[in-house]
């Protein structure tokens, strides 16, 4: 079995803005200390929750060495380095190396895309030039590439390439994709609403948006599945439905952001093009957080 990253829950976490929507560093410090004080397993910077597609070069390797250095290994800090050109990739994750990342996290390649050979190539090629450990993540709704089964069982032979942060949505390729891989590849759900439905094939843990506003309940749904407490897990995933559906009502991390604003966390807006949601979609996301005891 090759190394493993994590079990349990990662939050994907947020990147702090000012009012005038350069990267709060400070407030990111705060909001590794919190996760980490809460008892979260490790964070992903500069994901797709972390607006990785706004921040500059120079932002985004300085967001995951503030993030490294914050945390001081008292947890994994997974860098988001994917991108949808092979040579930009490497250099990125080279330099997140350089910071002290523990392991990237690579996102399939987007707008220009590829093919099944050519998601092969193009992690491959990565994988062989950068000594860290690799999460793929296959999210086809951002990016319009799906990472096949076949695709994984041949991924997964990489001794860098280690496991995938799985947002597809489609429970029965997951389950091919354990058959095919086995214990050369790790699964994480990429789905709040699906990590008990994951992890009853075998997935270990989330890499979560969730936890963001829920950081010990996120970790305690996996805690408690991975201790056999499966009934007790399973509860928890239901309660939290609602929220984790209004959680992604509008373009992520437009909600969860809004939730850590109303929460008092002082995360500060998105970026451009992503704007403020709606009257009506903030109406309903206060309820669900008052629903689940978040908010008073």
């Amino acid at each position: 079995m090759k190394k493993r990253i994590f079990t349990g829950a990662a939050t994907a976490l947020v990147t702090p803005m000012n009012d005038d929507y350069t990267v709060n560093f400070k407030k990111l410090e705060e909001l590794v200390e919190t996760q980490i004080n809460s008892g979260i397993d490790a964070l992903v910077i500069c994901g797709t929750t972390g607006e990785k597609s706004t921040l500059n070069y120079k932002e985004h390797v300085k967001v995951i060495e503030t993030a490294v250095n914050r945390a001081n290994g008292r947890v994994p800090i997974i860098a988001g380095t994917g991108s949808n050109d092979t040579a930009y990739t490497v250099e990125l994750c080279r330099d997140a190396i350089s910071c002290g990342a523990d392991a990237m996290l690579m996102v399939t390649p987007y707008y220009n895309k590829t093919s099944q050979k050519g998601l092969i190539t193009h992690y491959n090629y990565v994988a062989d030039r950068i000594n860290s450990p690799i999460i793929l993540y296959n999210v086809p709704s951002r990016t319009g590439v799906n990472i096949t089964p076949e695709t994984y069982a041949e991924l997964s032979k990489h001794p860098n390439i280690v496991a995938t942060k799985e947002a597809n949505g489609d429970i029965s390729s997951i389950a091919l994709t354990r058959c095919l891989c086995g214990d050369n590849l790790d699964i994480y759900s990429g789905n709040d609403d699906q990590i008990i439905p994951i992890m009853s094939l075998g997935g270990i843990g989330v890499i979560s948006v969730l936890s963001n506003i829920a950081p010990y309940e996120t970790h305690k749904i996996c805690a408690d599945y991975l201790d056999g407490n499966c009934i007790d897990a399973a509860k928890q995933q239901i309660f939290y439905a609602q929220l984790i559906k209004a959680l992604f009502s509008d373009v992520n991390p437009i909600p969860v952001k809004e939730s850590m604003n109303i929460l008092g966390m002082d995360v500060g807006p998105c970026r451009m093009p992503l704007v403020e949601m709606d009257e009506t979609l903030k109406d309903k996301l206060i309820t669900q957080l008052k629903e689940c005891k978040l908010l008073k």
